[in-house]
Order: C-alpha cells, then structure tokens, then sequence
C-alpha cells in the first residue's frame, strides 16, 4: 500500500510539471479571431493573453461603432482561448492521474 501511494505521488509530482510545461507552450499559441466582416482582427494566445489588435480604418470615425467592434470580437477571441486552454490542460491532467475509485468521472 505505500508502494502505492509513493507512485501515486510520483504520478501527481511528475503531472505538475506537465501541467505547467503545458501552460507555458500555451503561451506561444496564438490564435486568431476576426469580426465578421473582416474590419477588426483580434489575436490571442491559448492562456488568454491579448498579442494584437488590427483595427480597419473605416472604424475609426465611429466610436461608439469600434467599441462595439472590440467587445464582441475580444469577447469571441478570450471565448476561444479559453476552450483551447480548457481542453489541452484537462488533457494533461487527465492523462497523469492515477486510477484512483470514484475520480473517473472528474476529468470529462
């Protein structure tokens, strides 16, 4: 039984770590999100973090219009990201736990 709960820690131990190599690859994938019209374009990294923002000129003589503009197209992209990070960090952490009763059904 110790035996078991040494490589039970191991597993946890050494799934951390993949968690957070993940986390930090997330960083370097950029996705991107466009409005519908293709007037501003929005990208993103997988954790979430704004990298740029590409605003068609014909916005810029409405305000109200281009705020519009932004909110829903930075809602979309965090929208996004958020689905990307969600998934591939379940997917770690469900990969590295061990087989512990009743846990299964946890990381769906």
């Amino acid at each position: 039984m110790f035996g078991d709960i040494m490589g039970m820690m191991g597993k946890l131990k050494e799934t951390q770590e993949k968690v957070k190599i993940t986390k930090e690859r997330l960083n370097h994938v950029v996705l991107e999100e466009t409005s519908s019209d293709g007037l501003l374009k929005i990208e993103i990294t997988a954790n979430r973090l704004v990298k740029s923002i590409t605003i068609d000129d014909s916005l810029l003589s409405d305000k109200e219009q281009l705020e519009d503009y932004l909110i829903l197209t930075v809602n979309k992209a965090i929208e996004k990201a958020t689905q990307v990070n969600e998934a591939e960090l379940s997917a770690v952490a469900k990969e590295g736990m061990p087989n512990i009763p009743g846990m299964d059904g946890l990381f769906k």
